[in-house]
């Protein structure tokens, strides 16, 4: 049995290889595959500094003309940053609920982005409001975080991730629109939501105001 994790691991790992090679061949579109959504003046952002596990960016006036080396760095260094933070929210979130449970959670992030109430990039919607009481994702303020991870499951979530980025894997909209979702196990107050669908261990909700 042992035999067959490890060479299930190493493939894992190929795909991954391959998955993130894609990411950075394809940078300037690899996020557009995954939603409509473009971040505006994108020429004016550079990476101050990226500090697990929110990307702190900085709105600057950069000189013109910019290096094209320079241009590619900032690119790559953000997307890498999206791809972690993708795959942070489905692991940590999802990880027990299947493929289906963790491109659900997905969903949630990119339909959050596109809503533009929630934040403009994926690490933005992640970790809103984490290390605050009433942060969006709860593992972002539960101090889950400081536990190990499931090696297993965290390459699983960085291969979906990428995939996704990529577009290798494209979401489908099987939550309905849903910004919003809960565990089976509460039952929260959301009568401002409309309930979309239950995938999994979880129930997802729009938007009243959403029209089909």
């Amino acid at each position: 049995m042992r035999s067959k994790s490890s060479q299930t691991m190493l493939r894992a790992d190929r795909v991954l290889g391959v998955a993130l090679a894609a990411v950075l061949a394809t940078a300037s579109a690899a996020v557009g595959a995954a939603t409509t959504y473009t971040p505006p003046h994108t020429d004016n952002v550079r990476v101050e500094q990226i500090v697990t596990p929110v990307l702190r960016t900085v709105v600057t006036n950069i000189p013109d003309p910019i290096s094209r080396a320079s241009r590619s760095d900032t690119v790559l260094a953000q997307l890498l940053a999206e791809h972690k933070c993708l795959a942070e929210v489905m692991y940590y979130e999802a990880r027990g609920e299947g493929q289906a449970g963790q491109e659900a959670v997905a969903e949630v992030v990119f339909h959050r982005m596109a809503h533009g109430n929630y934040g403009h990039s994926i690490c933005a919607v992640v970790y809103e409001g984490a290390g605050h009481p009433g942060c969006q994702f709860s593992f972002a303020c539960n101090g889950i975080m400081a536990d190990p991870k499931d090696s297993e499951d965290w390459r699983n979530a960085q291969v979906l991730a990428a995939r996704i980025l990529t577009g290798e894997v494209r979401l489908a909209d099987a939550t309905g629109d849903a910004t919003h979702y809960h565990a089976t196990s509460v039952q929260p107050d959301w009568s401002g939501l409309q309930k979309t669908v239950q995938i999994g261990n979880h129930i997802f909700y729009r938007e009243r105001s959403h029209t089909m």
